[in-house]
């Protein structure tokens, strides 16, 4: 049951993370800013290396475990996540931005989930 409830959270999570991810590797600044109105107090290398650890993290979630090799590496991006989650929910409420918590406070569970439910991978 628990690798079932794992798949779940881990596709949703790679889903999510590959379409922010790769926004923010590929999108201007300008682009980015209407849904990230964060951009503008970091580098933008920062917000490119933010994107591809998003990437490489929805990858991680989801190819260790199917291929069955370093499976653990999956729990690594999970706890990840749920710490990029952290600073980002902290940078949002920096900048006054309390409305916009929710959506770190959900992913931050899913994350937790999907790390607690991938030690059964």
């Amino acid at each position: 049951m628990m690798i079932v409830a794992y798949w779940i959270l881990a596709v949703l999570l790679c889903v999510f993370y590959l379409y922010a991810g790769g926004k923010k590797l590929t999108q201007s600044r300008d682009r980015l800013r209407p849904m990230m109105g964060w951009v503008d107090d970091l580098p933008l290398g920062l917000t490119r290396t933010i994107g591809a650890l998003e990437v490489l993290g929805a990858i991680g979630l989801v190819l260790p475990p199917l291929v069955g090799v370093l499976p653990r590496l999956a729990v690594a991006a999970a706890v990840g996540f749920a710490l990029l989650q952290v600073a980002a929910a902290t940078l949002h409420l920096s900048r006054g931005e309390r409305q916009d918590v929710w959506l770190n406070v959900v992913l931050l569970v899913l994350a937790a989930a999907a790390a607690w439910t991938g030690t059964a991978v």
